[in-house]
């Protein structure tokens, strides 16, 4: 069994739900456990829509994280 190494340059992650709240708390925790690996926030894309079936706002967001 062998161990290959290599260092992460890019990485996108999508979040979504019903709060902005909910989101923020989910990149906070996203962005701490990249930290670890030596990425930082490299840019923040965000859309809200109206939820056709309960009528709330709902929010994606895409974080592109880069390394330092």
């Amino acid at each position: 069994m062998g161990f290959s190494l290599e260092r992460i340059d890019d990485k996108v992650e999508f979040f979504e739900g019903f709060s902005l709240e909910e989101i923020e708390k989910k990149i906070q925790t996203q962005i701490d456990n990249n930290r670890a690996l030596l990425l930082q926030v490299h840019s923040v894309q965000h859309h809200a829509l109206t939820h056709e079936k309960t009528g709330r706002p709902y929010y994606s967001v895409v974080v592109h994280f880069k390394a330092k």
